[in-house]
């Protein structure tokens, strides 16, 4: 799947919920929208052979590492994003699922993520640094 098929599958989720999933759904788009995130930085790295290495890393450490290829900002919120959705797909007694306005706001994040590092990705392939120049 690719990352926009996780977010649609996460979007379908959050605006209809399955009868069977009653108190399980939050974390499950949570889960989704981790993934796509997480997918769409996997396609990031892989785009460029000087930093294909940095997929097989832990997602930690190819968060550590954006800045250097990202402008700040948008490093600092991809890293934000990906911590409050992990927080959110771990279930733990005293925590509260998260909301459905939660959840629609860290997916409109993960669009506008994936719309930068779409970009990004495109003009490093255009001014030949996936080339390895």
């Amino acid at each position: 799947m690719t990352s926009a098929d996780l977010l649609t599958a996460a979007r379908d989720l959050l605006e209809s919920p399955a009868l069977g999933n009653v108190g399980g759904w939050p974390r499950a788009v949570a889960l989704l929208t981790r993934q796509a995130l997480e997918k769409a930085l996997d396609e990031f790295w892989a785009a460029s052979p000087t930093t294909v290495g940095l997929a097989a890393c832990s997602s930690k450490t190819q968060l550590t590492c954006l800045p250097a290829y990202l402008n700040s900002g948008t490093a600092r919120q991809v890293s934000y994003v990906w911590a409050a959705l992990s927080s959110a797909c771990h279930y733990h007694a005293y925590d509260l699922a998260p909301t459905a306005g939660e959840l629609a706001g860290w997916i409109g994040a993960v669009i506008t993520l994936l719309t930068v590092i779409d970009g990004n990705v495109a003009e490093r392939a255009s001014s030949g640094l996936s080339q390895g120049t």
